[in-house]
């Protein structure tokens, strides 16, 4: 029972981080019905700029408790992503807006590997550790065992999917994106500036996956130039999963998909003799998309992406 629990919580932990990811997939392709592969990429430069800014704080002496200075280092983080979210759709993507499907997927692969390229002239290959600011007490839960951070990652990922649940659902700007989802053209001839729609997308869903990069390299004490391509294909699996362009579905996908894995790594592990244990833990995630793919295309919650004229 105590291993159930235990897997379920780091299940849970490693599935909030695939959903705020997941997010930033199924938006854009809700809107434009495109794969951003490099939003992968955009959560490892999050990640990386807040351990840089943190190092500098640390460095500084500046004498904070360590959450504000996380949150000081990510406030200078997310600011940048979104700057290079919006980017990356005017220059790579806008372009080609109306060209043929093949384009703008080869173009964000090109993307996802240029930008992985510039992370390694700028911070290296080697592995960046997360400095050690921030308390990492574990608490005792039904015989499981689980951190101050953990708790963190958990109830600040509920928040902001939760706020942007809000936000597409009950602002302005949230009525504009389902409009420019279900016909880019109609919205248009109702007043909707489509292009200020569509990069606020990129820019939110930069924004999370921020977020989501800091949650990964903070739990895991590191973080490295690779990191975004295994995690940006997680998390596109469980966006898959819980059917691509569901917002909803996102979040359902990337908690189970965090939940399978962790199950998987634990109890296959243990089966196996720690031969199949949590060094495949990856195998299980692909498992599930090809399954998905096979016996469900459309996902667990479908696609509600409307046909376009």
């Amino acid at each position: 029972m105590d291993i159930l629990v235990q897997q379920l919580i780091n299940g849970l932990i490693l599935g909030s981080i695939y959903a705020l990811i997941a997010l930033g997939y199924t938006m854009v392709y809700g809107i434009l019905g495109l794969i951003n592969f490099a939003h992968g990429e955009i959560v490892m430069i999050g990640a990386m700029i807040t351990i840089t800014c943190l190092n500098l704080l640390v460095g500084a002496g500046v004498d904070l408790p360590g959450l504000v200075l996380v949150a000081v280092s990510l406030l200078m983080a997310v600011p940048l992503c979104a700057l290079l979210g919006f980017t990356v759709e005017r220059v790579a993507y806008r372009p080609l807006r109306h060209a043929p499907r093949l384009a703008p997927l080869i173009t964000a692969i090109g993307v996802s590997i240029v930008l992985q390229n510039l992370a390694m002239m700028i911070w290296g290959r080697q592995y960046v550790a997360f400095p050690a600011v921030l308390e990492a007490t574990p608490h005792q839960f039904m015989g499981a065992s689980i951190t101050t951070l953990q708790v963190l990652i958990i109830v600040l990922a509920a928040a902001i999917m939760g706020g942007l649940m809000l936000l597409v659902n009950r602002t302005k700007l949230g009525r504009a994106m389902r409009a420019t989802s279900q016909s880019p053209q109609v919205a248009q001839l109702m007043g909707v500036n489509v292009n200020h729609v569509i990069s606020m997308t990129f820019i939110i869903g930069s924004c999370l996956g921020a977020v989501a990069g800091v949650m990964v390299s903070a739990n895991y004490g590191q973080a490295h130039s690779y990191m975004g391509f295994l995690l940006g294909l997680k998390a596109f699996s469980a966006a898959v999963l819980g059917g691509i362009g569901n917002l909803a579905g996102a979040v359902i996908g990337g908690l189970l998909l965090g939940i399978i894995e962790s199950l998987g790594a634990g109890y296959i592990g243990d089966l196996t003799g720690g031969v199949l244990g949590s060094q495949y833990q990856d195998v299980f995630a692909f498992m599930v998309l090809i399954l998905v793919l096979v016996f469900r295309p459309s996902g667990l919650m479908g696609e509600r992406v409307a046909e376009r004229p």
